[in-house]
């Protein structure tokens, strides 16, 4: 195998990337390239110019990919209500194709040999970047440290930063706080630490975008989403950008304690894993979203999507974004999403949501005159459920006679 001169890393600043990035220099003996994606994670990035300058990095990508991440990426996966095992809303697992890919790009804009991440061998993140990377670049070279090297545990790295002059923030020195986060204008996960133990309740200070539901405004607030095609335009009668429309639900959910998840799910390599999740503006966006479906979509496409759900969910949680088959389902979401358009009012309290409205001027299959309790003027003829049920209840009654010969 040819020597690799150059590779791009995916680069926050953090112990862990400054490590990789000296550790690629010298292993490798070749140029690194740095990317750092801006994808709402909250923090400022200039550190991490500064640190990959101090190291001699002469190429240094840092991007804004807000608006790309919930345009392109969030928005389509809520269009298919997208749950991994019940609750999770794959805050995580839906960053990490948009990151793979502008790594591959960047790859083939500088004539980069390979491209390099910080995910641990027993995590779902190395499959993610790894398997969107080969889709997009067949014939890439992938460099995942935390599966050649010897420094597996934090002492390793700190011992390797100080030898190495890395700088390593006070917190980071004490042995930084008891569980490591990942976080995106989608979600904050937690995770790892005191969390390893599934009986241990994570203590309050330990969130950071929602209040606790016990003190959330004793008053609820109500909210008003717009729909065109299946994603939110509007909020209260305000037209926003995908990234503002998720940036503003995230503030109003967090405010009334929306959103918190404790969950122990099955990682794709096979081990389960624990963790804790904060999705405000998502959890509003899943509620909203299913409200709108319920009065503009026909019955049989409702349950066709709810069959294809878990399916997709996995797709998108295993690292299959750019699959054939996730591609497939997709076009499908969103050919039946054309319907999808209305508002929907829902109520704010407590760590809940509620649906309170909706409403589709143009493609609401929601027939008053049909639905009613009172006279309907002829419009439902109620005899014809008798012939209805009948019919449907056939198998069974021809079952039911059988076993009453044989009794």
């Amino acid at each position: 195998m040819s020597k690799i001169k150059k590779v791009v890393l995916a680069y926050s600043g953090g112990l862990d990337t400054s490590v990789i990035l000296k550790w690629l220099q010298d292993v490798y003996d070749c140029e690194v390239i740095t990317f750092t994606a801006d994808i709402g994670q909250g923090e400022e990035l200039a550190p991490a110019r500064r640190k990959a300058k101090m190291f001699g990095v002469r190429q240094i990508f840092i991007e804004d990919l807000r608006e790309e991440f919930v345009r392109d990426f969030v928005f389509p996966m809520f269009r298919a209500n997208a749950v991994y095992e019940g609750e999770y809303l794959l805050g995580t697992s839906i960053a990490r194709p948009l990151i793979a890919k502008r790594l591959v790009e960047i790859a083939k804009k500088t004539g980069a040999d390979a491209i390099s991440h910080g995910a641990t061998g027993k995590g779902n993140d190395q499959v993610r970047f790894e398997l969107g990377a080969y889709a997009l670049m067949p014939n890439v070279r992938i460099i995942a440290p935390w599966r050649e090297w010897d420094l597996l545990s934090r002492e390793k790295m700190l011992a390797y930063a100080r030898h190495h002059g890395i700088p390593v923030d006070y917190e980071k020195k004490r042995g930084g706080a008891p569980y490591s986060m990942d976080a995106n204008l989608l979600h904050i996960s937690y995770e790892g630490g005191v969390l390893e133990n599934p009986d241990y309740e994570p203590e309050e200070s330990m969130w950071r975008i929602t209040v606790s539901p016990e003190k959330a405004p004793g008053r609820a607030e109500y909210v008003e989403l717009t729909y065109s095609k299946g994603d939110i335009i509007a909020i209260n009668g305000r037209k926003m950008a995908p990234a503002r429309v998720l940036a503003k639900l995230n503030q109003l959910g967090g405010r009334h304690g929306i959103g918190r998840l404790d969950l122990v799910e099955n990682r794709y390599i096979g081990m389960k894993s624990r963790g804790c999740y904060e999705t405000p503006g998502g959890t509003i966006m899943l509620k909203g979203h299913r409200a709108m479906e319920s009065i503009t979509l026909d019955r049989e496409v409702l349950a066709l999507k709810d069959d294809l759900m878990p399916r997709y969910a996995r797709l998108i949680y295993n690292g299959y974004w750019f699959s054939p088959e996730r591609r497939l389902l997709q076009t499908l979401i969103d050919a039946s999403q054309k319907s999808v358009n209305g508002m929907v009012r829902v109520k704010l309290y407590k760590g809940t949501v509620m649906t309170v409205g909706r409403a589709s001027k143009s493609d609401s299959l929601f027939d008053p005159a049909i639905a009613t309790f009172e006279d309907d003027k002829g419009a439902y003829n109620q005899a014809d459920a008798a012939g209805f049920i009948r019919l449907n209840a056939l198998r069974m009654r021809i079952a039911a006679k059988l076993k009453n010969r044989k009794s």
